[in-house]
């Protein structure tokens, strides 16, 4: 390795002191590093350091951090007099405009003013760094990525991304710097998307859903933040980032996949951003916002109590995921019958994994009029998900709700679907897990810790495919495929080779074993 990346006089270079440059910047002070700031517009690269004093003394303040730290974190940083005091660095991070021929131009320049030990990151997120050093004509080997997530500070992640001629020194030195920044780095291939932005495009299933008309954005979001436990909420998220910025990323990961099914855009997406309907930041996305929050619709009310009585359809294989509910019913005061067939007064409740209400309703042969469905894949933590068909009564309906919602836990309404919404969406995210280890962007263990540290999500997407049961995930998208007759839904073959070997998702492939 050219230089020592442990060596107490790294020097760490950032061009672009913007919110994500000024990030790189304060993590690779902490870290021990000294710091040259350099930024094209005049005064930018001191306001740079400014604010990151401040960040540190706020910490200070609080309790979190020595202060004789956060001076040394501070003096460690220092502003570039001009373009060329980079060169002097081991490494240099560029955190400019996100455009191909811009980030080349500056890539070109580095590359013949640096010395050939120096390394060339770009903090790029959806450009390919292949493509990116393929101006550099002296030393295409010493140009990788680390992409940093915003902010900076709190987000503990970096994808370490090497190019195709990237040397190994470059990626290792690289993975070892982004933990000197006390970061947790992750090793992907060059490809769309690396593992973050790739694993994100699960969770648009959310969009298909809200076309379908199956259920508002509103209850969608209440449905994913309950039971499956995402933090927030998929249509919240898209009005938090900007919908011009994550359709947008949306359209280009579809088109650099050349049309790939499965990533399709909404049209409803389309929709908002051509009015002018962005999120947070226009104050109208696909939530209204006041004062800087969301406003969140009310619930809709219970329904009084009904003395219908109930018959829940016995499903063997997700017995254990039944039991909870009839325990439920018992205790909500209603009748439950536990029949091999309901009486004819009854309710029928079904509690289908993959199906839809009015398939199930043919296959059983039970009356559409008074049958429902719970999903219970994922516990019964409220909101609590009930589906209905165009032929279940309202009293059919009504029944059901007050039952599901009588120890106080919201419920639901939502309109027929194959997988419910929690269903069809988690299997989604497990199945773009999937795709993305068998396409060999990264280990199973790094796409999973990439996706917890990067979207928050509970479980990463092969632990979450696990969790519920690998052949679940696959009887779900098996489902959704049959339903729908669209490759959207086609089961990744590695999710496919471990739910008919009865492996975990983590399971490598057969010549990576030792």
């Amino acid at each position: 390795m050219p230089f020592d990346p442990n060596a107490a006089d790294t020097t760490v270079a950032v061009i672009g002191t913007g919110t994500m440059g000024r990030g790189i910047m304060q993590v690779s002070a902490e870290g021990g590093m000294r710091v040259i700031a350099y930024d094209e517009k005049p005064g930018a690269a001191e306001a740079a350091k400014t604010y990151i004093k401040g960040m540190l003394e706020g910490q200070v303040a609080k309790g979190k951090l020595d202060a004789a730290k956060a001076k040394a974190a501070v003096d460690r940083i220092t502003i570039a007099g001009d373009f060329a005091a980079v060169s002097t660095a081991n490494i240099v991070v560029e955190a400019i405009i996100e455009h191909l021929s811009i980030k080349q131009e500056l890539f070109a320049k580095l590359d013949a003013m640096c010395g050939p030990d120096t390394i060339l990151a770009t903090n790029t997120s959806s450009l390919l760094v292949t493509a990116i050093a393929a101006k550099c004509a002296r030393h295409p080997e010493r140009v990788g990525c680390m992409h940093f997530f915003n902010p900076v500070p709190l987000m503990r992640l970096v994808e370490v991304v090497p190019g195709l001629k990237t040397a190994p020194w470059v990626t290792d030195a690289m993975m070892t710097i982004g933990r000197r920044m006390t970061r947790e780095p992750v090793l992907c291939t060059d490809s769309a998307g690396f593992i973050v932005n790739h694993a994100g495009r699960g969770i648009r299933e959310a969009e298909r859903v809200l076309l379908e008309n199956i259920a508002t954005v509103h209850e969608i979001d209440r449905i994913l933040t309950g039971a499956p436990g995402l933090k927030l909420g998929p249509f919240a998220l898209f009005d938090m980032v900007g919908l011009d910025i994550s359709h947008g990323v949306h359209e280009s990961f579809f088109q650099q996949y050349y049309a790939e099914p499965a990533f399709q855009p909404s049209t409803l997406g389309t929709l908002r951003v051509a009015g002018g309907l962005l999120g947070a930041k226009s104050g109208s996305g696909w939530y209204s916002h006041k004062d800087g929050k969301r406003v969140e619709p009310p619930l809709a009310p219970v329904p009084p109590k009904s003395d219908v009585p109930v018959w829940v359809h016995p499903s063997p294989s997700h017995a254990d995921l039944q039991a909870p509910l009839i325990e439920l019913l018992k205790k909500s005061g209603a009748t439950v019958e536990t029949g091999d067939a309901p009486s004819k007064r009854a309710l029928r409740l079904i509690t289908p994994i993959g199906y839809d209400v009015t398939t199930a309703i043919h296959e059983l042969k039970l009356e559409p009029e008074r049958t429902v469905a719970v999903d219970v894949l994922f516990g019964l933590k409220g909101p609590r998900t009930l589906m209905v068909t165009p032929a279940t009564t309202a009293a059919m309906r009504d029944a059901a709700h007050a039952m599901l919602a009588a120890d106080g836990q919201p419920v639901v309404v939502i309109n027929d679907s194959p997988g419910f919404v929690a269903q069809r969406v988690i299997a989604m995210i497990v199945n773009t897990g999937c795709q993305i280890a068998q396409r060999a962007v990264a280990s199973p263990a790094d796409i999973d810790r990439a996706v917890v540290l990067g979207l928050g999500y509970p479980f990463g997407p092969l632990a979450w495919g696990d969790h519920i049961s690998a052949k679940r995930v696959l009887f779900i998208l098996e489902r959704l495929q049959a339903y729908y007759g669209e490759p959207r839904y086609r089961p990744s073959p590695w999710l496919k080779r471990r739910a008919q070997l009865g492996l975990s998702l983590s399971a490598p492939e057969g010549r990576e074993l030792r």
